[in-house]
């Protein structure tokens, strides 16, 4: 357990500069704008969820997660990184879990600003209804925990690639379909990059947010998912060759 913590301290020392916050920054920000221009004064909360998470979990969301894993193993693609720090004593399945942690947190976090982004949207517009916080906690952790699967696979991949690019890139080559993907209920409950947006969508009288896809069916997807993609990329990082 201490070995984990020494491992996470070191890795959020390397995410700390404030080019990450500004990235972090960006969607809620953009979201909040949205939601500044295009609600009003009688929309209620769960439509003004809805219109806020729209482009933040269609597009930011599922970016900001490929990017945070490739960053987070950026430092050890070059120079000899990945010799110099599994040559310390400290076990590989601390130096693996303390990087998802990071990537974690940092949604989180993100999550938490989106969330500061709607109720100051809320404010703005004088919005007399109270504040159904089951509905908005549901949306924000939904949305959160549908990151998880991603961030394990794209951590798996970042750990598998040198290149810091390269799996950028193919995140966002998979994130750009989420505009198709994401209005079939048959296919994009099983699309990684689409999960994020069908989870803070607030459920509606007709089934789950727009897409009428069960909440039941969704979660047990998204869990599913991200075991296989955690537990695979753990065992390559622990036979990974450095």
């Amino acid at each position: 357990m201490a070995s984990y913590f020494r491992a996470l301290s070191s890795e959020w020392l390397k995410l700390s500069s404030p080019v990450i916050w500004l990235q972090i920054i960006l969607s809620p920000a953009l979201a909040l704008l949205i939601g500044i221009t295009q609600g009003n004064s009688l929309m209620p909360w769960h439509v003004l969820v809805a219109l806020m998470a729209s482009m933040h979990a269609l597009l930011f969301l599922p970016i900001l997660t490929g990017m945070l894993g490739a960053m987070v193993c950026r430092y050890e693609h070059s120079g000899g990184g990945w010799k110099q720090l599994l040559v310390m004593p400290i076990s590989r399945g601390a130096v693996y879990f303390a990087k998802f942690s990071i990537v974690g947190l940092i949604l989180a976090a993100t999550q938490l600003l989106f969330l500061g982004a709607v109720l100051v949207t809320g404010l703005f517009h004088g919005i007399k209804e109270p504040l159904p916080w089951d509905m908005i906690a549901t949306s924000l952790l939904g949305g959160w925990a549908a990151c998880l699967p991603l961030a394990a696979l794209q951590l798996a991949v970042s750990t598998a690639w040198s290149s810091f690019a390269a799996p950028l890139a193919l995140n966002v080559v998979f994130t750009i379909p989420n505009i198709l993907v994401a209005n079939s209920a048959t296919y994009a409950p099983y699309y990684p990059w689409a999960q994020p947006l069908l989870a803070m969508m607030p459920s509606g009288e007709e089934g789950f947010g727009a897409f009428s896809v069960p909440f039941q069916t969704l979660m047990p997807v998204v869990i599913g998912g991200f075991l296989l993609f955690f537990i695979a990329g753990f065992i390559y990082f622990q036979r990974k060759e450095v």
